[in-house]
């Protein structure tokens, strides 16, 4: 992160952060950890932007969530929900986002790269969130695990398909203008 930003970088940091704002908080709660569109959000996020760009969108996305504003699930914000039992998965988007974007970077013209670094970010993801929210919680691994991973599993793979079909081709096409 030692290069400088330049306008274009702040641009789409910008659009990032905005875009997770706005579909982070739509969810649907079905039990203790939310159904949300945060991750889809996130997997378009890094997968066009990159690494460093799609993590800090995630990390002030983040910021903007703890200081109060409504961005996080069910449109709520406040530090409380970093610090609760669904906190970890939040922290955990930074996980996703980093190694989504690294694994993309590294070969951004191959397909079959996108939904394996999606894979990947997510498998980071579930594993921070759950280990946070068997700590706070004070439970074990199976009913962490039958409770925030195998219900999402299906989704999220629904939501690493529709980021697949959109990020690939609109990275191609910024890389091809040199915006990237």
């Amino acid at each position: 992160m030692g290069q400088k930003l330049l306008t274009k970088d702040l641009v789409f940091i910008a659009l990032g952060t905005a875009v997770i704002c706005v579909l982070a908080p739509i969810s649907l709660t079905v039990s203790l950890v939310p159904f949300t569109l945060s991750t889809l959000a996130i997997y378009v996020c890094a997968a066009i932007s990159g690494a460093r760009k799609g993590t800090l969108s995630v990390l002030i996305y983040i910021l903007i969530g703890a200081v109060g504003v409504p961005v996080f699930s069910s449109f709520t914000g406040g530090i409380h929900k970093l610090a609760g039992l669904t906190g970890g998965y939040i922290v955990g988007y930074i996980f996703c986002a980093l190694a989504e974007g690294l694994l993309i970077d590294r070969f951004p013209r191959k397909f079959w790269i996108y939904p394996a670094a999606m894979a990947l970010g997510t498998v980071l993801l579930y594993t921070f969130g759950t280990i946070w929210f068997m700590v706070i919680g004070g439970g074990s691994l199976i009913p962490a695990l039958t409770a925030c991973v195998i219900p999402f599993l299906p989704f999220d793979g629904l939501k690493m398909a529709a980021a697949c079909a959109v990020a690939y081709p609109v990275r191609r096409q910024l890389a091809n203008k040199g915006m990237l």
